[in-house]
């Protein structure tokens, strides 16, 4: 037969080099789109036996062979699918020649980085090219299904190519490669080896349909088969795309733990199916317990990606947010526009359509939980509940459901959280808002004087304890048309609640302490805006709270942790007219407000009120002093 030599085009010459040398960062890869092809051969062949379009081909053992020759130093790939045609071989071929236009290469030159160069590549699809990181030399021979004769196409990965149709060739294609010499510091590994063959089919092939067995050399036999045997390599078992009812609790367990690095049970799993013009499968997993490193900034995050599963990427980012960051498991797609070298995903509408799915679907099942599961959702919560909230503050496109989902500590149970739609079904008549307080501890909360009038009325406060909590209660803002308000913050009215004073005792009051009001403002200015009078206080005599657009103490020092400068804003003092300290305090300014006495009680007083709430008094030394200097006198 004649064989014909071909010269690749100068720009592609250049483009086949590039993709050799720059493109795969990781060389193992070739085996992956070796396997991968001739996997979408024997899906070819099957479809047009099924079709009537291939009535001889022979269906009943479609599998992919890897025949190793150490003494040759060759490694061929072999399926028996559909195989192509001498104008197929030829069309393939034109692909990457006919595409290394100058102004293509123009814009890969342009390009400032390879994540940039990876981009344009990819809009080819040359895997089979990638045989030439490991070879010096690339053979394919193949047949298409229904026809006599095959082709053969050699090339160096250099100048030319040679193309030669042949009378003898088995069904199918054969890829062979003829290895480079194993070199540890370029990362180019013995490929003859049986275990690192193992290995990579393990790694990147585990899961697609056809068996890929591995032939024993001559005399010898591989693990796990007889002598003149060939090994299956994958365990073809793709939990994700078997029903549910053939897969048991323990198999969907195993997978988990591999692919997770967990040894205990996740404590929940979650599949999810999608059909149409855009098909994917996906097999989630919640953990039972958060990774000590799940707030730390190199945590590792996202779930494992296959295309038609065959394994594409460890942790894919795209697919799920950072709030359910501590999701595993896998999600295997039909298509998906990825780079030639498959490790770098295109940001385009089906990734953004399959993360919308999966975490709507993710956030259901957690809020789904509460009611079928309540302990499996105490689990949940109490791992995980700190790190879903941070998506009440980045993702306002669910913001109800994340809301829906979660639960919070509240005064209305002391081991039960509640959800927002339970606390405002308990609201008292005449409250509109939804009252929180946010604090180091339930502890601390619950002692603080800001909690004394919403006590003493029975009126219910939510115990927020989370970092998170300062932030994305002013993101979220209300729920339900309730205002959130933070009992520490603004002035607070629950007059609606019970009975309260009439406005002519209210305002009898205001102008009976008007003038220590007035006198401790302008004493106290350089720390406090102003001095009112408290409607939040029933047991202690003062308080400190913020304005209502202001900055707590609390999200101030977490802004400067992360190095950003915030003004320190002066707070307001409130005191309970009804405590006999403020009576006191004002009977003596009234009769004598001259006294130095007077002038340090201000000073204890407001010193007081920032240690209630966990602060600091401005001076300490001072403090002490003060303190030391009145306990003495009443003794």
């Amino acid at each position: 037969m004649t064989t014909e030599t071909f010269e690749f085009q100068v720009e592609a010459r250049q483009l086949l080099q590039l993709m050799i040398h720059s493109v795969y960062s990781n060389k193992d890869v070739f085996l992956r789109e070796l396997v991968s092809n001739a996997s979408d051969a024997l899906d070819k062949l099957r479809l047009a036996a099924l079709r009537g379009d291939a009535p001889d081909a022979d269906v009943s053992d479609l599998h992919i062979e890897l025949e190793v020759d150490k003494d040759a130093r060759t490694l061929t790939v072999r399926d028996n699918g559909i195989g192509m045609s001498y104008d197929e071989v030829t069309q393939l071929i034109g692909t990457i020649a006919n595409s290394g236009t100058a102004k293509f290469l123009q814009e890969l030159s342009e390009a400032k980085d390879a994540a940039g160069a990876d981009g344009l590549i990819g809009q080819f699809g040359v895997g089979f090219y990638s045989g030439f990181m490991v070879a010096d030399e690339v053979t394919l021979v193949t047949r298409h299904a229904g026809e006599t004769g095959g082709t053969r196409w050699t090339s160096r990965g250099e100048g030319t190519y040679t193309l030669e149709r042949v009378d003898e060739a088995p069904p199918g294609t054969a890829v062979t490669l003829h290895l480079k010499p194993a070199d540890s510091e370029n990362q180019l590994h013995d490929y003859t080896s049986a275990w690192k063959i193992k290995e990579i089919v393990k790694r990147y092939s585990d899961f697609i349909t056809w068996p890929v067995r591995l032939l024993p050399e001559a005399g010898e036999a591989s693990d796990g088969a007889e002598a003149g045997e060939a090994e299956t390599l994958n365990s073809m078992k793709a939990l994700w795309a078997r029903p549910r009812d053939e897969v048991s609790d323990d198999e969907y367990h195993e997978l988990y733990k591999h692919i997770g690095h967990d040894w205990r049970d996740p404590l929940e799993t979650i599949r999810l199916q999608a059909e149409g013009t855009f098909e994917y499968q996906a097999l989630l997993f919640v953990p039972s317990h958060a990774p000590h490193d799940l707030f730390t900034q190199g945590y590792q995050r996202g779930v494992q990606l296959y295309v038609k599963r065959v394994f594409i990427m460890d942790d894919c980012e795209e697919l799920l947010p950072p709030y359910l960051r501590f999701v595993k498991g896998v999600v295997d797609a039909q298509d998906l526009s990825l780079n030639v070298s498959r490790e770098i995903l295109q940001q385009d509408r089906h990734i953004r359509m399959i993360q919308r799915r999966l975490t709507k679907k993710v956030l259901a099942t957690v809020k789904d939980l509460r009611t079928s599961a309540p302990d499996r959702y105490a689990t949940f919560w109490r791992e995980f509940g700190a790190v879903l909230k941070e998506g009440l503050v980045t993702d306002s496109e669910n913001r109800d459901a994340i809301l829906a989902a979660c639960s919070f500590a509240s005064t209305h149970d002391a081991e039960e959280p509640t959800a927002l739609k339970d606390y405002v079904e308990r609201m008292k008549d005449g409250q509109d808002d939804i009252y929180y307080m946010t604090g180091e501890s339930r502890q601390a909360i619950e002692n603080s004087p800001h909690m004394e009038a919403f006590r003493a009325k029975g009126v219910e406060v939510l115990l927020l304890t989370d970092a998170v909590d300062e932030v994305w209660v002013d993101a979220v803002g209300e729920y339900e048309g309730r205002t959130l308000r933070s009992v520490a913050k603004g002035e607070i009215d629950l007059s609606g609640t019970e009975a309260e004073k009439s406005d002519a005792e209210k305002e009898k009051q205001g102008e009976e302490y008007a003038g220590l009001l007035g006198w401790m403002t302008e004493h106290l200015g350089e720390d406090v805006k102003e001095v009112r009078l408290s409607s939040r206080l029933t047991v202690s005599p003062a308080c400190v709270v913020s304005d209502a657009g202001e900055l707590t103490p609390a999200l101030e020092n977490m802004y400067r942790a992360m190095g950003q400068e915030v003004p320190s804003a002066k707070r307001i003092l409130e005191l309970n007219p009804e405590h006999q300290l403020v009576k006191t305090l004002n009977r003596a300014w009234t009769d004598r407000r001259d006294r130095v006495e007077l002038t340090e009680t201000a000073e204890l007083l407001h010193a007081l009120a920032v240690l209630a709430e966990g602060g600091r008094p401005k001076e300490p030394a001072r403090f002490v002093q003060l303190m030391a200097d009145r306990l003495e006198r009443t003794l």
